[in-house]
């Protein structure tokens, strides 16, 4: 009973989130073999052989990871991806989004590192985080954004984003891959 306890957290921490590493199986969220054979030890009844097979399968996964062919990664750590990816048109990073609440894949609360206006008018900010968004209509804002503001970014329509920035009126915007001009 006792191995069996020491076991489950052991478990519980590899299956927290796997990623095949560079294959097609995390795309679809199947879960690679070394796991399913982990998961299936629990099945064995005789505890000597639960164990036997854990312990085999915790070295297979172990090596697994070692290897680059499964990575494994915690909720923090996905979650610090997701923030870093949000925006960006990734859909096979969606794998991150498993577990997380609604707010976390559709929202981002960040602040302003520097604001400028484009050739035509419009704002290109980068984040503290270094991501740059591009506003995409026409609107003015009041009071141009400032080094230190807070923006919250959501999820609009056609891939794009609604951006406020204080309590001013939102703004379209999308998410650039770099600072340089488009």
């Amino acid at each position: 009973m006792k191995s069996k306890m020491m076991i489950r957290p052991a478990l519980s921490m590899a299956l927290a989130f796997t990623l095949v590493g560079g294959s097609a199986m995390a795309l679809t969220g199947s879960e690679p073999d070394v796991i399913k054979a982990l998961k299936a030890c629990s099945a064995i009844k005789a505890d000597g052989e639960r164990l036997a097979c854990y312990d085999k399968a915790a070295q297979s996964v172990a090596k697994a990871q070692e290897t680059g062919e499964v990575i494994i990664i915690d909720k923090q750590a996905a979650r610090a991806a997701r923030r870093q990816a949000f925006g960006l048109e990734l859909p096979t990073l969606s794998i991150l989004d498993r577990g997380a609440d609604k707010s976390e894949t559709e929202t981002l609360q960040a602040t302003v590192k520097s604001a400028r206006a484009d050739a035509d008018g419009r704002l290109v900010l980068t984040l503290e985080d270094g991501a740059v968004w591009r506003q995409l209509d026409d609107r003015t804002l009041g009071k141009p954004p400032k080094p230190g503001a807070s923006v919250e970014i959501r999820k609009a329509a056609m891939g794009s984003y609604l951006m406020k920035i204080g309590g001013q009126p939102a703004i379209r915007v999308r998410r650039s891959e770099s600072g340089a001009a488009r």
